[in-house]
């Protein structure tokens, strides 16, 4: 039976890295977002070469009535989900300093970055839980995190707690899922070179020329992308609930 993927967000940026590296180890995938599909089947297209069975399905990840048929049309199309990737995420559309931030922009970036995840990972790891007797394969949360769960930053308040929530909710559902055999993971990114941060792409290039990092470059879709495959696959053993953390070292503290 070969493996089968549901990948959040998996069409852009970060989501289409993890797609890619995921299909080039065999996965079959379930893509999910908010275009409309013809706008993302040239990508889904350049997929199937790796001979792997590729669907999209189009979701808005904060609404309970999209997930539920997302998950409807994904049991009609695999036999069950062997890993969750919870990579679909939004960033503010104006940042604001968080003495004049709005309520519905934090309404909406809670409702997507942390409540559909969540709720989400319920639904599937039900699945998981009734099916676990006919999978071999590793079964796996992923957790698309990012270093603004522990870095303050004022003018995205509402996007910085989002991912604490998505932290914490790393481990509550790594304690609550282990003994169903199914681990959870949290791969944090740092700086991430894609349509969210192109915005800010010359304040990073010159933060980056002045040591920011202690890897001077900024990261990649691929690098998240074969992190993700690694944990999906199940190369790293003895490690639910396990953090990772790819920065280029700019969290490490320094003198």
């Amino acid at each position: 039976m070969q493996r089968v993927a549901l990948i959040t967000g998996g069409t852009r940026g970060i989501g289409a890295g993890i797609a890619a590296c995921l299909a080039r180890d065999g996965f079959s995938l379930a893509l999910s977002g908010r275009r409309p599909e013809q706008e993302v089947e040239p990508f889904v297209e350049s997929l199937r070469k790796h001979g792997s069975q590729i669907h999209y399905f189009q979701c808005d990840l904060a609404s309970s009535a999209d997930r539920a048929v997302m998950l409807e049309r994904v049991d009609q199309t695999f036999d069950m989900i062997h890993t969750l990737v919870n990579n679909a995420g939004i960033a503010p559309r104006q940042r604001a300093d968080i003495l004049e931030a709005t309520e519905d922009s934090f309404n909406e970036l809670i409702d997507t970055n942390l409540k559909g995840p969540y709720f989400l990972t319920q639904a599937v790891a039900q699945r998981m839980i009734r099916n676990r007797s006919n999978s071999m394969h590793h079964r796996s949360i992923i957790n698309i995190g990012s270093i603004s769960a522990t870095v303050a930053s004022v003018n995205r308040g509402d996007y910085c707690i989002s991912k604490a929530g998505v932290a914490m909710s790393t481990r509550l559902w790594s304690v609550r899922l282990a003994e169903f055999g199914i681990a959870v993971y949290e791969v944090r990114p740092g700086i991430i070179q894609t349509d969210m941060t192109k915005g800010v792409k010359e304040k990073y290039d010159a933060l980056i020329r002045d040591g920011l990092l202690l890897e001077e470059r900024w990261g990649t879709p691929e690098d998240v992308g074969r992190t993700v495959s690694a944990f999906a696959r199940g190369d790293i053993p003895y490690a639910t609930g396990a953090v990772l953390l790819l920065d280029g070292g700019l969290t490490i503290p320094r003198l």
